[in-house]
C-alpha cells in the first residue's frame, strides 16, 4: 500500500508543477495578445496567427457568455487572466494537499 501512495505522490507532484507552468505560460500568451492588439499587427504573420488561434477559443467563450466590452475596450483578456490565476492557485493548493495527505497516510 505504501508503494502505491508513494507512486501517486511521485506522479501528482510533477503533474501539479507542470499544470502550474502551463497555466502561467498561457497567461503570458494572453498578455502578449492584449499588447499586440494595441499596435494592429499584420494578420498574416504566422506568430500573430498562432497567438490568435491559441487564445481565441477562451476569449470568444468569455465574450459570448459575458458582456465584457466597454466602448471599444475588450476586458476579456483581463478576465481570462484572473480566472486562470485563480485556477492556478486552486490547482497548486489541491495538489499540495493531496501530496501532504499521501505522505501522512504512508506513515
Amino acid at each position: 500500500m505504501i508503494v502505491i501512495q508513494d507512486l501517486l505522490r511521485v506522479i501528482l507532484e510533477p503533474l501539479g508543477i507542470i499544470l502550474h507552468y502551463v497555466l502561467g505560460a498561457y497567461i503570458w500568451v494572453l498578455i502578449i495578445r492584449a499588447l499586440l492588439s494595441w499596435v494592429s499587427p499584420d494578420p498574416y504573420n504566422p506568430i500573430v496567427r498562432g497567438l490568435y488561434s491559441i487564445t481565441e477559443p477562451v476569449l470568444s467563450f468569455l465574450r459570448r457568455k459575458f458582456p465584457l466590452m466597454a466602448g471599444s475596450v475588450d476586458f476579456s483578456p483581463m478576465v481570462a487572466i484572473l480566472i486562470i490565476w485563480f485556477l492556478q492557485m486552486v490547482i497548486d493548493r489541491l495538489f499540495h494537499s493531496i501530496s501532504v495527505w499521501l505522505s501522512f497516510v504512508a506513515r
